[in-house]
């Protein structure tokens, strides 16, 4: 029974330690919810190094700070309250009285139970270790052992009173040490141990005292351990505090660990046990560690016989464990009383000398002793609650066990090739066969073919792997265990196996290190001997078993990526019962959620599993959503601290232990805090460590080229790279700056901007400021010249660094001090270290506050260009930024759009003002008023691109396009009103040309309406003065006397004749000396229409000079491809030059003259001869002359015949009047029926009209009809990649040879083919919208016109007007949208009966109605405003430059899109165009993708005797420089089905062979039509 006094006392401390934690702010954690890992490893705002925190902030203070490994973080400065420090009333003058002297001295009273005392900082400590989680609290012990504190080994719980030892939180820690064997007069042998400190088995020496003693036992443990450092916190440390509410009863433990070195304490570990507090009150744990102990030090206050103490004591010396009495008011020195029996006085004793005599003894005892502690034994000590035994840290180790029972007493070797085959020599295998994909040479597909079924083979083979026991067991652990469980059983696993590959890398490294020295003795002797060369292989081997011996949980997550890829990769094959491979990427997906390391590159097999990665990073994005994140990448040499700087930074666990350095490179997600959030445009910060450049295990076996890979790709992914040097070796330095510099080189070059920060690590005397400046100016030096070097290698104008990347020397580089505050293995961190780790972040956070970040999705594609690229030697030819890509895409269909918006507004402004000059209303076309005009749609226009690029989610890459496009867009809009400007006058000037014919077409209408009237009238009058009725059948009366009325009206005018162009090209032919029967006989061939689409033109041509490659051709009947491709470009010029000479004459203005069609051939004859004067092995013959003049003047002919009928049309006076005799006999009818004038001019007005309202309604039809399939018919409603997705699945449904030879040979006419096909079939298959379409603009129109109308005959009326007021304001009011012109209605004045008219008007106006109910679209055909011209007009004007070796079309939509390169996403087997191998008639059947990343080497013209690589084909002249061709897997299935299905006509068109080194690959041969399709849909 417990009396009322230890009650009291016990509710007291209870309300103490709920005070405490109420001060601290963490009460709402000492239950169930816990601080957690959460908390700490989200990025928040900076942590106070120097300030004074207050009270509440303390704890978080505390961890914070302990994180990044400041040793000082028990130390934090506590704000003070003012108000306790009251000032004094006044100031006292020297005459005060003498009673002065005792007020100052006197102490005031206060009361003592409200004095509120400073908070303990080991309560702190305790506090915030009660508040965590296991996982939190095994973070923070494994911080504390990193900063050399004592550890708590056993805590009494401030709540339930029972002692837990914390076993779970002291599993993370390693420790180093050399011992020093010394025994049997040896030399000494120095051995190190790196090993789990729980599985370490030292002496242990427990420290207690007995009473209240005056001497510290803590500080005198400090001095034993290093007397440096406060490893145990004790009286005379800052901010002690009377109060202490926690530490009673803990026991902390601490373990000296020696260097090796002769001034070492002790030879060899040891572990220093501390009990806090009166070990009288604390008998468990007292109990517990005295049996532990291997040696127990006592101190006592005095020695007095029959009180607990002497009991405690008396049982101690029964006991055989040495001991220790120190005796705090006894002076004695150090006396044996008996064997392992010792007392020393401590009074009147130096500080200095007591540790020295203790150590004296102590190591005397411990030599005798074989007694020793291991930490694990603490979970079998009786009444103690061990964390490791609560629920869920049981089970997840429970999960754990069953993997490690797999392993048992296997050899950690051969752990990996038993369990986890998929990642060893067949991935391996996998990663070389995928590198000679990029260093094929002769058959290249055939080869590439062979090497992808090779690369199948493997996966095939991993496939088949049944999945080991080890892989079942981890991965149904992590589907079934909860996600705390499955925390645990992760951590368990990694503890675990680490704990079993311990000693044997221990020894390996061991052996390395010996075997190294070896061959670095004998490289300064400068020999070469075989004994060096041995030793060399002895050194890869031990690199080999290295390699072998590591393994840890990142080799099982690099297994399940691999059985992923296998099965992935073999998706199709896939069959039921199997395991299902799909789960793996999303339980790694909540792992990376959860802050996990994830493996991004295999350091061991060198590789990115793209596959996997990509799935990864989908399921991440499918659980948080596309979020943005910050990406930070560091580089360093080797065990230069970036995963020690990056762990303190952000909170982390890469792996940091010598001997376990990061291999490869792995990412960790750190989200942003709520608290900072705001000042961030992203939600995590994802933090990439890789293995150091020139790592010591692949000494020997790679080379510079690792490092560069490596150093591009990971700066490449950053946002920010962190770029750490360690220590200030001139030549370590120039080696990574080389490096570095290279790779930023070569992300200018690929339009990447990262920035940087370089981090220099282990640096002497950082506080000096001139020596930092001297520092910096060296490294800038450094990097300017390294610029330059690498401004060379990479081709590349470059002075300085600054030329490279935006860099500031003083801002950008950060000084470091040493990690260790000493010398390790018992050096603290350097305080100084921990504030340089916060200005870094503080340099990182304010770079990145900047900087949007990437989404995941674009993080994950960035992945995927850099690493591709990099297969390949040339990186910045190589690199594709899909990203990039995709966005430029998105734009080219917003730019389709915004010139849309401008044509389209154009066109409905261009109609208005030619009906305006049709209506004679216009003589002068003001470009002011165009833009007047154009203002709203022009503005609209610039508000939508402003938008676009300023608010769309990729603004930051849009940027580098913005002032391109604006221009454009503006280029486009002058070019536009130019054209419409320079057409207008066109028209004004052919009206005023036809202005006399126009007067005279007016007076012949007036003088047909009176010739008109005047018949009837006689007719009339004849029949009234007969008594007779009008005959019925007027109309012969009307036809005997029209063609009198109109070869009287136009006698004396020239007919306008039709033109015989057969005749004409016989006269011109005749002129210029071309035999006629020839010409005669191949135009009745007919081959001359095709003459720019033949293959192979052999039979146009006769050899003239022997060459070395001609025979060969000629026997084989085919030309050398450059030649083909010589003629088919002098085709193509003829043709542009006759389309350009037509053009020129305005025929459509001016009428035919045989001088043209003279001009044409003549033009051509010179073109032929001046190619024949070049040097060329071959004549053309005749026929091919011939033939070429035929198919120009056929041209030619078709564009002057259709322009003659436009000029015949508008200026033959008798074509005009016999058009108007339907309209005149209508007339006449009226007139004879006896109807009023305003009947008649109501009759005239709509037969001008109905003409109008056609045209009127079918041209803003056609726009609206070319506007409805440009934003909703997908082929037009993209950019061009999109229409060349649709023509190419268009001509494979076709499959019409004819049609690909067009698309290839001719791709412009054939993509205008398209176009005017497909619009045919919209108003086919989409009558009702069509006709919807039609039916508002007639509405619109009618409504126009009876508005008119009515408004008209409102305004006569009110204002007693006449005929020519109405007519005038009829005009006026039709606002530009029908052409009407009333020179023909002047004889209407006797009209007086407006509301007449208007009825009869409102009637014909009806009439017409009804006849445009039935009007069709096909009507628009011979209208100038045509829907396909002006989709053609749209979608054409892009670029059309072809790719020098495939002839694939630039799908650029811009038309001048400089300074971008030339590309398309897909291009084709080079022997499609005709391209073959010199000297051979053998097909060249390789895609330019697959040959640029090939070392083959081509021949860029026929005259070449030099062959260029296809990697550098950059340089093979003009032609070549502006193409951007990435060597990857950018090709289609399409071009593979195409050269199969159309194999035979291919050889037959360009009198060539698949055969030889053209080959058809037999996988070619297993693709079907509908695959062809499907692979379009990549495009």
């Amino acid at each position: 029974m417990k009396n009322s006094e230890e009650i009291t006392s016990a509710e007291q401390s209870q309300r103490d330690i709920e005070a405490l934690l109420s001060r601290l702010r963490l009460d709402t954690y000492k239950n169930q919810q816990k601080l957690t890992l959460e908390h700490f490893l989200s990025l928040g705002p900076p942590v106070k190094q120097h300030h004074e925190t207050s009270e509440q902030d303390l704890a978080q203070t505390f961890l914070q700070r302990l994180m990044m490994l400041d040793h000082r973080a028990r130390y934090i400065l506590v704000e003070q309250n003012s108000a306790e420090e009251s000032p004094p009333d006044k100031v006292q003058t020297a005459d005060a009285d003498e009673n002065d002297f005792d007020d100052f001295f006197t102490v005031p009273n206060t009361d003592q139970s409200k004095q509120i005392h400073d908070i303990h900082p080991m309560d702190v400590q305790m506090a915030v270790f009660h508040s965590s989680d296991n996982f939190l609290r095994q973070n923070m012990v494994t911080k504390l052992s990193q900063c050399q504190y004592a550890l708590p080994l056993l805590v009494p719980d401030p709540c339930k009173m029972d002692i837990e030892c914390p076993l779970w939180t002291l599993r993370q820690i390693r420790k180093s040490w050399k011992r020093t064997d010394n025994s049997n007069n040896k030399s000494n042998i120095v051995t190190m141990s790196n090993i789990p400190i729980y599985k370490a088995e030292t002496p242990m020496v427990s420290f207690f005292r007995l009473g209240s003693n005056s001497s510290s036992k803590s500080q005198l443990m400090n001095a034993l351990i290093n007397n440096r450092h406060n490893t145990f916190f004790h009286r005379n440390c800052p901010g002690n505090s009377k109060s202490r509410y926690l530490m009673d009863g803990v026991a902390e433990i601490a373990w000296y660990c020696p260097a090796g070195k002769p001034n070492d304490a002790f030879n060899d570990c040891i572990a220093f046990c501390n009990l806090h507090g009166d070990a009288l009150t604390h008998e468990k744990q007292r109990d517990i560690l005295i049996e532990k102990a291997s040696v127990n030090v006592v101190l006592l206050p005095t020695v007095e016989k029959g009180g607990k103490s002497s009991t405690i004591i008396s049982a101690l010396l029964k006991s055989p464990k040495p001991l220790i009495c120190l005796i705090a008011d006894n002076d004695s020195a150090a006396i044996q009383k008996k064997p392992g029996k010792y007392m020393m006085g401590l009074k009147d004793k130096s500080q200095s000398d007591v540790p020295e005599e203790l150590k004296k003894i102590l190591r005397k005892m411990l030599s005798a002793q074989d007694v020793s502690f291991k930490l694990e034994t603490m979970a079998d000590v009786p009444g103690i609650r061990v964390d490791e035994n609560d629920g869920v840290c049981s089970r997840g180790k429970s999960a754990s066990l069953q993997i490690l029972k797999l392993l048992h007493k296997m050899d950690v070797s051969k752990i990996k090739e038993t369990f986890l085959q998929c990642q060893g020599q067949l991935w391996h295998d996998w990663c070389n066969k995928n590198k000679e994909l990029y260093h094929l040479r002769g058959q290249i597909e055939e080869q590439k073919c062979q090497k992808e079924q090779e690369l199948k083979q493997i996966r095939q083979k991993q496939y088949q792997i049944p999945s080991s026991r080890l892989m079942k067991l981890f991965t149904e652990n992590l589907q079934k265990l909860s996600s705390n469980e499955k925390m645990y059983f992760l951590k368990w696993t990694g503890i675990l196996l680490d704990d079993l590959s311990t000693d044997d890398l221990s020894a390996i490294l061991q052996q390395y290190d010996n075997k190294w020295c070896e061959v670095l003795a004998l490289k300064k002797k400068h020999e070469k001997s075989d004994q060096l060369k041995n030793l060399q292989i002895e050194l890869e081997e031990i690199s080999t078993k290295l390699q072998s011996a590591t393994f840890g949980l990142e080799h099982i997550f690099r297994e399940m990526g691999q059985l992923y890829e296998a099965a992935a990769s073999l998706a199709n094959e896939t069959k039921r019962g199997q395991t299902n491979w799909s789960i793996y990427p999303e339980l790694a997906a909540e792992l990376m959620i959860s802050g996990h390391p994830v493996e991004l590159l295999d350091g061991d097999a060198g590789h990115v599993p793209l596959t996997w990665i990509s799935s990864v990073f989908d399921m991440v994005i499918k659980k948080l959503g596309d979020k943005r994140v910050f990406v930070l990448s560091v580089l360093g040499l080797q065990s230069s601290g970036k995963s020690t700087m990056l762990n303190a930074m952000f909170g982390l666990q890469f792996a940091v232990s010598a001997g376990r350095c990061t291999r490869g490179a792995f990412m960790q997600l750190v989200k942003v805090s709520a608290e900072i959030q705001k000042d961030f445009k992203f939600d995590y910060v994802l933090v990439v460590d890789t293995e150091g450049l020139r790592a010591l295990e692949l000494e020997g076996n790679t080379n510079l080229h690792h490092d560069n890979e490596l150093a591009t790709f990971v700066i490449g992914l950053g946002n920010l790279t962190l770029v750490n040097i360690f220590g200030e070796n001139a030549a370590e330095m120039q080696d990574i700056l080389q490096i570095v510099v290279q790779a930023f080189m070569r992300m200018k070059k690929v339009k990447l901007s990262p920035s940087c920060v370089f981090v220099h690590q282990n640096v002497t005397d950082i506080g000096a400021g001139e020596r930092n400046m001297e520092g910096r100016r060296r490294l800038q030096e450094k990097l300017d010249k390294m610029a330059q070097l690498a401004a060379k290698e990479e081709d590349c104008d470059a002075e300085c660094f600054s030329d490279v990347i935006a860099f500031d020397v003083q801002k950008d580089v950060k000084y470091f001090a040493q990690l260790w505050e000493g010398s390790p293995p018992m050096a603290p961190p350097n305080p100084d270290y921990s504030e340089s780790i916060q200005e870094l972040k503080n340099i990182i956070l304010s770079k990145a506050s900047k900087s949007n970040g990437m989404t995941l999705l674009q993080f994950k594609n960035r992945i995927l260009d850099l690493w591709n690229a990099l297969q390949n030697e040339h990186f910045v030819f190589s690199f594709k930024n899909t990203l990039e890509i995709a966005v430029y895409r998105k734009l080219e269909v917003q730019y389709g759009n915004w010139t849309w918006m401008l044509r389209s507004a154009l066109l409905n402004i261009e109609n208005q003002l030619l009906n305006r000059i049709e209506n004679e209303k216009l003589d002068k076309v003001d470009h002011s008023y165009l833009i007047k005009e154009m203002t709203t749609s022009h503005e609209e226009v610039k508000t939508a691109m402003k938008t676009y690029f300023d608010e769309n989610e990729d603004k930051e890459m849009l940027a580098q396009w913005q002032g391109r496009f604006e221009s454009k867009i503006q280029e486009f809009y002058d070019e536009q009103m130019k054209g419409v400007k320079r057409k207008l006058e066109e028209v004004i000037q052919q009206k005023k040309a036809r202005k006399k014919l126009d007067d005279e077409k007016t007076g012949f209408e007036n003088k047909l309406l009176q010739k008109s009237k005047e018949l009837a009238r006689e007719l009339r009058d004849k029949a009234n003065n007969e008594g007779l009725e009008l005959e019925p059948d007027v109309e012969n009366q009307f036809n005997s006397v029209w063609d009198v009325w109109v070869n009287e009206l136009t006698e004396g005018t020239e007919q306008i004749k039709d033109i015989d162009i057969e005749e004409e090209e016989y006269c011109v032919f005749t002129e210029l000396g071309i035999e006629l029967s020839q010409m005669q006989a191949r135009k009745d061939s007919g081959k001359y229409k095709k003459i720019s689409r033949i293959g192979n033109y052999i039979d146009y041509v006769t050899l003239t000079k022997q060459q070395h490659n001609l025979p060969q051709f000629l026997a084989g009947s085919a030309l050398p491809y450059e030649e083909q491709r010589a003629i088919q470009d002098l085709i193509r010029d003829v043709e542009n030059v006759t389309m350009g000479i037509i053009k020129s004459k305005s025929v459509a203005t001016r009428g035919y003259n045989r001088t043209y069609l003279h001009e044409v051939v003549k033009t051509v004859k010179e073109k032929l001869k001046d190619s024949e004067s070049r040097k060329k092995p071959f004549a053309f013959k005749n026929e091919f002359k011939v033939d070429l003049l035929l198919y120009v003047c056929d041209i030619a002919g078709k564009q002057l015949l259709k322009s003659h009928s436009n000029f015949r049309n508008n200026n033959d006076a008798l074509m005009y009047l016999k058009s108007k005799k339907k309209q005149y006999y209508s007339i006449f009818v009226s007139y004879c029926k006896n109807n009023s004038s305003a009947a008649v001019l109501a009759e005239l007005i709509g037969g001008l009209l109905e003409a109008s309202i056609v045209q009127a309604v079918c041209n803003k039809t056609a726009i609206d009809l070319a506007g409805e399939m440009k934003s909703s018919f997908p082929p037009f409603s993209g950019n061009k990649v999109n229409l060349e997705k649709h023509i190419l699945q268009s001509l494979a449904e076709e499959e019409d040879f004819d049609k690909y030879v067009k698309y290839i040979q001719c791709p412009r006419k054939l993509v205008e083919s398209f176009i005017k096909k497909a619009v045919k079939k919209y108003i086919f298959t989409q009558q009702g919208k069509v006709d919807s379409i039609l039916k508002k603009n007639v509405t619109s129109t009618m409504q126009l016109l009876s508005q008119a109308v009515h408004s008209a005959t409102e305004k006569v009326r009110s204002q007693g007007g006449n005929t020519d007021m109405w007519l005038g304001e009829f005009s006026r009011l039709l606002k530009d949208q029908l052409k009407f012109n009333t020179k023909s209605l002047q004889n209407f004045s006797d009209i007086d009966k407006f509301d007449f008219l208007k009825e009869e008007l409102d009637k014909g106006l009806e009439a017409v109605s009804e006849k445009m109910g039935s009007l069709s679209v096909s009507r628009m055909e011979g209208f100038s405003v045509r829907p396909d011209e002006i989709l053609i007009d749209q979608l054409c004007s892009s670029c059309w430059a072809q790719c020098p070796f495939c002839k694939a079309i630039c799908t650029n939509t811009l038309e001048d899109h400089s300074p971008d390169d030339h590309c398309v996403p897909f291009h084709r087997p080079e022997g499609v165009s005709g391209m073959h191998y010199r000297g051979t008639v053998e097909f060249g059947i390789s895609f330019c993708t697959t040959s640029v990343a090939s070392d083959d080497r081509f021949y860029p013209d026929q005259d070449s005797e030099q062959s260029i690589p296809f990697k550098l084909y950059r340089t093979a002249g003009p032609e070549y420089a502006n193409w951007s061709i990435t060597p990857d897997e950018s090709k289609l299935i399409y071009w593979k089905w195409f050269v199969c299905r159309f194999q035979k006509e291919l050889e037959g068109y360009y009198g060539l062979k698949f055969q030889g080194l053209g080959k058809i690959p037999s996988e070619w041969k297993s693709h079907t039509k509908e695959e062809a399709i499907k692979s379009l849909e990549n495009m």
